[in-house]
């Protein structure tokens, strides 16, 4: 596996602790519809959390949240819909990202709750 994908895998991993640590529920992980993926469906509370996870081994070029841009959000929402759709829910849907630092000297964990809402 390239470098950079295993660095996406214990990015998820870590995101998925996290977030069940705070008391969300992990519903789904590396769910697809299409070429498009969700990182993380879980539930915080009576709300549908969709997460988006961005990690990187150094801010150098950028915080890994930055790459969330609006061609992203466009096909999270999309693969939202369907995924409400396929497993015929209807709840309250907030949009999250969990950015990651990973290296060697440090591992940085920023959760951002409302990151980007569906227009």
């Amino acid at each position: 596996m390239a470098k950079h994908n295993e660095l996406g895998k214990k990015g998820e991993k870590l995101a998925q602790e996290m977030l069940s640590k705070k008391g969300f529920e992990i519903i789904d992980t590396n769910w697809r519809f299409g070429n498009d993926e969700i990182d993380i469906v879980a539930m915080d509370g009576g709300e549908l959390v969709i997460v988006e996870v961005k990690t990187r081994s150094t801010n150098f070029f950028g915080n890994p949240e930055d790459a969330v841009d609006n061609n992203k959000e466009k096909f999270l929402i999309r693969a939202t819909e369907s995924y409400l759709e396929e497993n015929n829910l209807d709840l309250e849907t907030r949009f999250d990202i969990v950015a990651i630092v990973l290296n060697n000297n440090e591992t940085i964990i920023d959760h951002i709750e409302d990151a980007f809402y569906p227009e």
